[in-house]
């Protein structure tokens, strides 16, 4: 999956793409019958006929402007302690990794880091455990974090901090910031609170052409007909909804670029409306 927005370059390494939750465990509350309504697209990309359950990906997006070298989101990775889904827990398959040498990226070659949120599945990799110990996985990357974030993190001080977070803080390699932050004129941070209080979302922009990867705050292309159904784990639900509602609406029928955190492949695409409300393009693949 590699794609340009005017001079930059976007690629992803996916961590695993799998059935997840099903709806019903995802979106609690909300009417199936809904869901069984909007099958027929649904099938078999984005919901899986054998287990009902929804598909996400699970990936690192890398983003090659001329400047600088960055990775979006860390994924889960390895070693890691995972309360909520024991296949999650002290992962030992590094096929991430691998992949991630085989695309050519060197570790101490990356410049930055950027999360959206510090939960455990977007900041698996900031750190390895090598010889006992959390290490930076990129040692001479700056890791970009909304200061709301990390503050959040902090107070709930989750294993996720404390593997993931805690030992680049430790290092000097946080780089804490404001939500509206811009690295430069390619790239820039805006605010999209309610699945975490400080999540953030990152906005690509060259030559005329723009893009903006959305982290968590939409799941499933569902959440674009229905940007009401609130995710199970949003911090601020109402919030959430509100940041949904606002990032569609501003999207829709424009040429901006949607890359998701965790829609199914090709995860990117733009927001379109129809007599229903919005839905999802999905970029064609070569």
């Amino acid at each position: 999956m590699q794609f340009s927005v005017g001079d930059i370059q976007v690629s992803r390494i996916l961590e695993m793409e799998i059935p997840f939750l099903t709806p019903a465990d995802a979106f609690p509350g909300v009417d199936l019958s809904l869901v069984e309504s909007q099958r027929h697209w649904l099938e078999p990309n984005a919901l899986c006929p054998e287990t009902g359950m929804l598909v996400i990906a699970i990936q690192t997006w890398v983003i090659r402007t001329p400047h600088h070298m960055i990775l979006v989101d860390t994924c889960i990775g390895c070693d890691k302690t995972n309360h909520y889904f024991e296949n999650w827990h002290r992962r030992t398959d590094d096929s991430w990794y691998r992949k991630l040498l085989t695309a050519g990226i060197d570790p101490v070659n990356v410049d930055y880091v950027f999360c959206t949120h510090l939960h455990g599945d977007h900041c698996g990799w900031n750190t390895r455990l090598v010889d006992g110990r959390w290490v930076p996985t990129f040692p001479n990357a700056k890791y970009i974090i909304a200061r709301k974030e990390v503050a959040h993190a902090a107070e709930q001080n989750t294993p996720a901090y404390q593997e993931s977070v805690l030992p680049i803080m430790e290092s000097g390699q946080v780089l804490a910031v404001d939500a509206d932050y811009a690295l430069d004129d390619n790239v820039c941070l805006a605010p999209t609170p309610g699945h975490t209080p400080g999540h953030v979302a990152v906005h690509l922009a060259s030559h005329g052409q723009r893009a903006v990867l959305c982290g968590d705050l939409i799941h499933s292309p569902l959440q674009c007909l229905y940007p009401e159904w609130q995710y199970w784990i949003d911090h601020d639900p109402i919030q959430a909804i509100q940041t949904r509602k606002e990032f569609l609406s501003c999207r829709a029928d424009t040429e901006d670029l949607v890359i998701t955190a965790h829609f199914p492949s090709p995860s990117v695409g733009q927001v379109k409306t129809s007599s229903r409300g919005f839905y999802f393009n999905f970029l064609e693949q070569d």
